[in-house]
């Protein structure tokens, strides 16, 4: 076998080695779906042609503005348009894309500005307040302002810097992209949620943006031209890499920037939408829709939903209305979902109700472009595939961070014994699907009893009047910690804390039984994760 090997003196060149880049994609789409339409927002519909004509002016302007190969252009910016250009027209001037949470604090976009030493942000008009307080607030050199107004949506440009449009009329339609000479180059910086002390910065490089944009074509089985909807955060793992798949088939895109259950509905039948990916929070939005908000449609709408197992319940109940759900997980440190819940019908199909639901909200098994995705012990050996026997995931594969920026010390943390440390808690069937049982910050030990708050979730999100909830710790003299729920209640629906405790007791163990419910509004990330730190932060003072 010795001729596999590169001691018979072969090399790469030109012919059989190119960099491996989602911006690939969008050069080839200008070519082949010149005339295809490729961006939808309101009124702006762009074909590929003409999407890839902006993206290459976006770059070439940066560029005249300064911007030099390896530095960050930042973005605060919704959904729409421009942000989807960024993804590209950033990257082709061979700089490093930082799309940055528009509902962060003021502290955290400015601790960002200066921990990604950004030169310039593209700042929506909306978040143009945040933008200059911030940058007011850093101790380095701030980025330069390019305004990215939104009249339509009520967000006009303020006059006080040159708008978007402005910039990439600077632009040469003729620039020739900067593609990477190394597909390890870095692509883009992305920081984690920070819900303990400061954001880590994500750094992901050509070569695992351009494989999960294949490996998701395979596991969601799309062809030629699928009309796509951007409901995740282009500034969440860069949308799980889905804005830079879209090219690669000849994709429409529809941007939204305000997500709704209505524009979701409208969406799905005017345009035709047949893909999306969201939180479980969004399809639970879809579930208790009015009925004025609903529109019927005649296809299957197909849902990638990751950020939290979803309940069963709503798995069993958004089926009924058009959408076949996949559950997927991953991470920012993996660019996203790097396991799927395939679905074997052989097993699985003639499952109902609850029992098919329960199947469905597996996490399931590695993506095709992932290499080896397991449950290990603290000893980092292979659990039990029992189902029971409870572990870390670990992650290994070409979709997985180079590390944090500027912080070597938790990129060796994360990778110690050459796998990627979740920290996510869970389980591993015999025929090797993944569970989630918590995250390891989750788990409730009462008692010496490990209690998986998303278990207890699953059973309260059943009862008739709950529309969310989430189940953390509470402080207790006697066992250490209990149960305590937080409840969202639907419109026009009531219930009590007894009526609730009881209701967990008669499907679960009453150790697992909430022993307070609270019923308020559960704080969100803008991905429509619950902020569970703050509720553990109100449950500590409960009597």
């Amino acid at each position: 076998m010795g001729w596999l090997r590169d001691e018979t003196g072969l090399e790469k060149n030109a012919a059989n080695y190119v960099p491996l880049t989602p911006l690939s994609h969008l050069r080839r789409a200008a070519t082949v779906f010149p005339n295809h339409l490729a961006v939808v927002y309101g009124t702006h519909r762009k074909t590929y042609a003409e999407y890839h004509e902006r993206a290459t002016r976006l770059a070439s302007a940066l560029q005249k503005m300064g911007v030099r190969p390896g530095e960050v252009v930042a973005t605060l910016i919704p959904n729409i348009p421009a942000q989807a250009e960024a993804h590209f027209g950033v990257p082709a001037c061979a700089a490093i894309l930082n799309t940055i949470n528009v509902r962060l604090d003021l502290d955290t976009v400015a601790y960002i500005f200066d921990h990604g030493e950004a030169k310039v942000v593209l700042a929506d008009s909306q978040f143009l307040n945040l933008t200059e307080a911030a940058c007011a607030e850093m101790e380095g050199v701030p980025p330069k302002i390019i305004e990215v107004p939104d009249s339509a949506a009520g967000f006009p440009a303020s006059g006080k810097y040159k708008t978007y449009e402005e910039l990439l009329e600077t632009g040469d339609r003729d620039f020739e992209w900067i593609m990477p000479q190394d597909e390890w180059e870095s692509l883009a910086l992305n920081y984690t949620s920070g819900t303990t002390g400061r954001p880590k910065g994500v750094v992901s490089h050509h070569r695992g943006s351009y494989l999960m944009t294949m490996g998701t074509v395979v596991s969601w089985q799309m062809t030629l031209n699928p009309v796509f909807m951007t409901i995740v955060p282009l500034f969440h793992c860069n949308g799980w890499n889905h804005t830079w798949m879209m090219p690669l088939l000849g994709g429409t895109l529809i941007c939204c920037r305000d997500i709704t259950a209505s524009a979701i509905y409208n969406a799905i039948a005017d345009e035709g939408v047949k893909y999306f990916g969201g939180a479980p929070i969004v399809l639970n939005m879809i579930v208790n829709a009015k009925r004025g908000e609903r529109r019927t449609f005649d296809h299957t709408v197909e849902v990638f939903t990751a950020g939290a197992p979803p309940a069963p319940s709503t798995l069993a109940k958004i089926e009924k209305l058009g959408f076949n759900v996949t559950q997927v997980y991953g991470l920012t440190e993996t660019y996203g979902h790097v396991t799927e819940c395939v679905w074997d019908e052989a097993r699985w199909g003639e499952l109902e109700g609850a029992d098919r639901a329960a199947v469905k909200a597996r996490q399931g098994v590695a993506f095709p472009m992932m290499e080896y995705i397991t449950v290990m012990d603290e000893t980092m050996q292979q659990v039990p595939m029992d189902g029971l026997t409870q572990g870390e995931i670990m992650i290994r594969g070409n979709c997985v961070m180079k590390g944090y920026l500027k912080n070597k010390e938790a990129t060796d943390e994360s990778f110690a014994g050459e796998y990627f440390h979740s920290g996510d808690i869970a389980v591993q069937h015999p025929d090797t699907y993944l569970q989630i049982a918590d995250r390891a910050k989750d788990i409730i030990i009462s008692g010496g009893e490990n209690i998986s708050s998303v278990e207890i979730e699953g059973v309260l999100m059943a009862h008739p009047s709950v529309s969310l909830c989430a189940v953390v710790a509470k402080p207790d003299e006697k066992w250490g910690e209990v149960p305590c729920a937080f409840i969202e209640l639907l419109d026009g629906r009531t219930a009590s804390e007894d009526e609730i405790i009881q209701f967990a007791r008669s499907k679960v163990a009453g150790f697992k039984a909430p022993k307070r419910v609270i019923f308020q509004e559960l704080p969100k990330t803008s991905t429509g994760k619950i902020q569970k730190f703050e509720l553990r932060g109100v449950a500590k003072n409960l009597d």
